[in-house]
């Protein structure tokens, strides 16, 4: 069992008891992800691990703003960011955008495989297609790692509407089928995504799923109060959480909506809300004002991973709104996760890919897409403290299942593996007798 504050696990140590530390010491291993590091956690938190094991990690990322060096240790990663700007916007700017990190990285990672050859190429999605930059390491002997984030054409159809016959999406599902076949092996962040993969784009053993646990060194565990009240305290404030992507899919309009109503009944009712501004939080906030919700409604800003522990502890649920489509389906948040290591209730959509991980009595359900059930769930979570605490408890057994203690093991025992004598080189790849659709 995890301590309650420390976040110290037996399980953390295995790691290194369990392989051998001379397998990978040394050797050197080049991340690719077309996004801000170290602010981004997965990649980050697989390059530290891979550093504490004893290889040489390079980088490439996007330079987030002025004030950040274009190159850094930090942590023991070498950091070498491209002054690119990323930014939300139509399918011509994403096209653009992601063009010219391939082409660049293409060429770093060319460049440096000449001078002093890499053993592994490590690269996140989005793009499917940025694996491609690890063409040259790859023909010199390099193995490669496909981090799949998210499906791609399920994402883009949410985010553009476009239909799954669409010629956008096609060409989507081709690019990650010879995304995943140039690869040695896959790894994707939940059991939806697989099913998804495996069904259209790669053999089942090609793809390994690494769950995306938060960091217990920030998220670190604490179980909920032994002793709960049978009724809540009515003279303190009823804080409602939501942190991440201020997006229309995730469906904070929704959450908005469930306040309104829940305000009838729980006057103190709040809505904390964090994440980097956007276009959509700009169109939230206006709706909050015409709606009157100033003094319910609160937005602040992005914050550090340390805040939004701090957040967390502050709440009494978290709440994700997704609304209904093809991706949050099959998503499986984070989210969920950060709220149940600090010992808070998680009222979520009844998904797919939520559901493979969670039963009825493990998170409060709620109809995806439905702000009138959100608002009811809300008041049910107010008004049963004790039940609900049985819930959380139970959610935290699911999440002490899939700690990054445990998923760390798996990530370095894979490319132990895939270092030592399993995947296949570029030849093989050219030269396979298996046929894609």
């Amino acid at each position: 069992m995890i301590s309650s504050e420390t976040g110290t696990n037996p399980s953390r140590t295995r790691t290194s008891e369990s392989l051998d530390l001379g397998r990978l010491r040394g050797k050197r291993v080049a991340v690719v992800v077309f996004s801000h590091y170290p602010s981004d956690p997965r990649p980050r938190r697989a390059a530290e691990v891979l550093v504490h094991m004893g290889m040489n990690v390079d980088v490439i990322c996007l330079k987030q703003d002025n004030s950040e060096p274009s190159s850094e240790i930090y942590k023991g990663v070498n950091i070498r960011r491209i002054s690119l700007k990323r930014r939300r916007g139509g399918k011509f700017s994403y096209v653009f955008q992601y063009s010219a990190f391939l082409l660049i990285s293409f060429v770093l990672l060319a460049f440096r495989s000449l001078a002093r050859r890499y053993h592994l190429v490590h690269v996140h999605n989005m793009p499917d297609i940025l694996v491609f930059a690890a063409l040259v390491p790859k023909v010199l002997g390099a193995k490669v790692i496909l981090d799949l984030h998210d499906p791609m054409p399920e994402l883009m159809m949410t985010i553009f509407g476009l239909g799954p016959e669409s010629f956008g999406v096609r060409l989507l599902k081709k690019f990650e089928r010879w995304s995943i076949r140039f690869a040695d092996i896959v790894l994707t962040p939940n059991a939806a995504f697989v099913r998804l993969f495996t069904a259209r784009s790669c053999q089942a053993e090609k793809i390994h799923t690494l769950v995306n646990s938060p960091d217990e060194n920030i998220f670190s565990f604490r179980e909920s109060p032994p002793d709960i009240p049978p009724n809540r305290d009515g003279s303190r404030p009823f804080i409602v959480m939501y942190h991440g992507a201020l997006v229309e899919r995730h469906g904070l309009d929704l959450a908005v909506l469930s306040i309104e109503v829940v305000k009838r009944l729980v006057p103190n009712v709040q809505l904390r809300i964090y994440g980097h501004p956007t276009r959509f939080i700009d169109q939230i906030m206006q709706s909050v004002s015409v709606r009157n919700l100033q003094a319910s409604v609160q937005y602040f800003g992005g914050k550090s991973l340390a805040e939004i522990v701090k957040a967390i502890d502050e709440c009494d649920v978290g709440i994700i709104p997704n609304r209904l489509n093809v991706f949050t389906e099959i998503n499986m948040p984070t989210r969920i996760f950060e709220y149940l290591s600090r010992g808070k209730p998680v009222i979520a959509p009844s998904t797919s890919g939520i559901r493979d991980y969670f039963k009825e009595n493990e998170l409060v359900f709620f109809e995806r897409g439905d702000a009138d059930e959100l608002a009811q769930k809300l008041l049910y979570v107010f008004s049963h403290p004790h039940e609900v605490d049985g819930t959380v408890k139970r959610g935290q057994a699911i999440y002490l299942a899939n700690t990054w203690s445990q998923e760390q093991t798996k990530l370095v025992t894979l490319v132990s593996e895939l270092l030592n004598g399993k995947g296949m080189s570029l030849p093989q790849i050219l030269d396979s007798s298996v046929v894609l659709p």
